[in-house]
């Protein structure tokens, strides 16, 4: 009861002073300690040494180890609001001050009381935190559960809790003294040095943190017999990507080796092993699988792909249909991309069809993105799209390159494939593009065919070479008759142009049926 009486006792006369502050007056009074403090039973609103001694009963309380005692500071430190913590500057004070020595001794006062003041809220959010995790594990809340672990969201939440960590450092007593924590020590520690240094911006620290709650987790996930967190390990499991890019991007600044982001690849790889045995809990291994994708896809190490594929689609235990939807469509998408990358265009045209099909109309960015990948597909099988899709979804960049191989303009389909060709490059498409030069040729050929024909219908079938050369000198293209000999040749041998092809008279002789044959779907050669 003394330490209550101190508590007491300092806390009236510190609540007094600032009060008084407020309104710009010192006063004089009885003190309620009665002259046990040493002012004499009479107290003086000046600046004498109330906030040492209280800043001292601060550091007992923390010291003390009775829970009532802590209580009781809590309930008293909720009485002082965040507004009267910014004392006025004291009447007594010189008539011209130093205004920069004032404003930081201001600025001191005000850190030293919000850090007061912040404790006892700091004590409660942790505490709020902590039931929340408990009573979402007891109730297998999931909705509860996952956003616990969002730290890359910046929900209000969790940064206000980051905010109470980096306050109330001693957060491990506070989980080890309650039986229902505890239990959960090895997720919960780790996950509040994440989330402070997340809030400090130290995000290598941040990564490395998380990684030992990733691990954690997935210990208890599999002690778990249902499947009621699996949206909480799809959390995780994006943060550790997330969270290992920003690492990354820290570690590339500081002049060091990025390599975070190729360890979340070896933990994922962990966590599809857990996800892959028989259960209601190996529908997630899709999700895990397309992150593992954006991982591959962004290390440039794209081969790794290949055994979560034979996982996924030769193991027995796995049934592609149960799968989410939403799941199926980005796996749908990177592997159509892999298949692009091997140009096997119709299993690529099958499958980015397949994820533009059944992706959600509402999401016009997914939409483009899938587009971006499927567009050279259909243009490599013949298929040209509209120009209001392409308006529609801003893929203006294609725009030429449709126009080039509706004209047979050779120039066009350059001069696009060089102004986009970052773009392209970035998207994995530009050597695609770039091998529509043969459509080009070959549409080119058949205007002319055209045109011979409304001339002379009796030799339309035969084609100068000369005619060519002179048609690509007038698209600004010089061509010596030997090379578009070469490229005639290719565009029989590519069943593009039916027909042969007589050397010593430089004559290209078109079949009189059908000398120009569809794709109809199918690739070149």
């Amino acid at each position: 009861m003394d330490l209550w009486r101190k508590i007491r006792r300092r806390w009236t006369a510190f609540y007094i002073r600032i009060r008084l502050s407020k309104s710009g007056g010192v006063a004089r009074g009885r003190c309620c300690c009665r002259g046990r403090c040493g002012c004499g039973g009479i107290y003086d609103g000046g600046n004498r040494g109330t906030n040492g001694g209280f800043m001292k009963l601060l550091e007992d309380v923390q010291m003390c180890g009775y829970k009532d005692v802590e209580v009781m500071w809590n309930m008293l430190s909720m009485r002082l609001q965040p507004d009267q913590a910014e004392a006025a500057p004291s009447t007594t004070s010189a008539k011209f001050p130093n205004r920069t020595t004032e404003k930081k001794k201001k600025k001191k006062k005000k850190q030293v009381a919000m850090a007061y003041m912040s404790m006892g809220e700091a004590h409660r959010k942790i505490t709020e935190y902590l039931n929340r995790f408990s009573d979402a594990v007891s109730s297998q809340n999931t909705t509860s559960f996952k956003s616990l672990f969002a730290i890359s969201s910046n929900s209000h939440f969790l940064l206000s809790l980051a905010d109470a960590l980096n306050l109330f450092q001693d957060y491990n007593r506070l989980i080890k003294q309650s039986n229902n924590y505890s239990h959960f020590s090895d997720i919960v520690t780790p996950l509040f040095r994440s989330l402070q240094n997340y809030r400090q911006g130290n995000l290598v620290e941040t990564y490395h943190a998380f990684e030992k709650t990733a691990n954690a987790f997935i210990q208890e996930f599999r002690n778990w017999e249902s499947a009621w967190a699996l949206e909480a390990l799809y959390v995780i499991v994006y943060e550790i990507r997330v969270l290992a890019e920003k690492a990354d991007k820290e570690l590339a600044s500081n002049g060091k080796s990025p390599e975070k982001l190729k360890g979340a690849g070896s933990l994922l790889m962990k966590v599809f092993g857990s996800l892959a045995g028989k259960g209601s809990k190996r529908v997630g291994a899709l999700y895990v699988t397309c992150q593992l994708f954006k991982i591959y896809f962004k290390l440039g190490t794209v081969h790794l792909c290949r055994s979560v594929i034979r996982s996924i689609e030769t193991a027995r235990i796995f049934d592609f249909e149960e799968f989410p939807k939403r799941d199926k469509v980005t796996y749908m998408y990177y592997t159509g991309r892999l298949e692009v990358f091997n140009e096997n265009f119709p299993a690529a045209d099958h499958k980015l069809s397949y994820a533009l099909k059944h992706c959600n109309p509402q999401s016009e960015a997914n939409i483009r993105l899938i587009l971006k990948h499927l567009i050279p597909v259909k243009l490599s099988i013949g298929i040209l799209p509209t120009d209001r899709l392409l308006e529609k979804y801003n893929l203006l960049e294609y725009s030429n390159i449709v126009q080039a191989l509706r004209r047979g303009d050779l120039r066009l389909l350059r001069c696009a494939l060089q102004d986009h060709e970052d773009r392209f490059l970035r998207s994995g498409v530009y050597l695609v593009l770039e091998k529509l030069e043969l459509q080009v040729y070959q549409r080119l050929v058949k205007k002319i065919h055209i045109i011979q024909k409304q001339r002379d219908p009796s030799k339309a079938h035969q084609v100068k070479l000369e005619v060519i050369v002179k048609a690509l000198k007038w698209l600004e293209i010089d061509m010596d008759v030997d090379e578009v000999e070469c490229i005639m040749a290719i565009l029989i041998y590519k069943n593009l142009v039916k027909g042969y092809f007589a050397h010593k008279s430089k004559v290209v002789v078109l079949s009189k049926q059908d000398p120009f044959p569809k794709l109809n779907g199918k690739p070149v050669g």
